[in-house]
């Protein structure tokens, strides 16, 4: 077979035509898909995780009751100033700040293992 004009033109617009076409296809090909969560990681599974919390953090609290009045007298208090009651409080308090901390662990297993932030001072995720 002999290469004419005409044939060398017509196989470099079809090559460019299978180019543009390849290059559309790229183009609108869809983002990568997030991995599939891990299991036992909805919101279902939080809010019991977090119901059992709550629930171990209330028994905790009404059987110390000095503590109990510490958070309660937080209320009403200026934000700014919570934080360092808070560490003062805890620094001549280590045992119950290593109480509370075992009581909420459950909530810290599962935004490390489902991959969640702790949530900002407003109540949302951190990014």
């Amino acid at each position: 077979m002999r290469l004419t004009p005409n044939l060398l033109r017509g196989a470099g617009a079809l090559t460019l035509a299978a180019g543009a076409l390849l290059s559309a296809t790229v183009a609108r090909a869809e983002p990568p898909a997030e991995p599939p969560r891990p299991p036992n990681c909805s919101a279902a599974d939080l809010a019991g995780i977090a119901a059992g919390v709550a629930a171990a953090s209330s028994a905790y609290l009404f059987t110390h009751p000095e503590l109990n009045e510490f958070f309660t007298d937080l209320h009403g208090r200026p934000r700014e100033e919570v934080p360092e009651s808070t560490r003062v409080y805890f620094d001549a308090h280590p045992t119950e700040y290593a109480e509370l901390r075992g009581i909420r662990q459950p909530l810290v297993d599962f935004r490390n293992r489902c991959g969640y932030s702790e949530p900002d001072s407003a109540g949302g995720q951190q990014p």
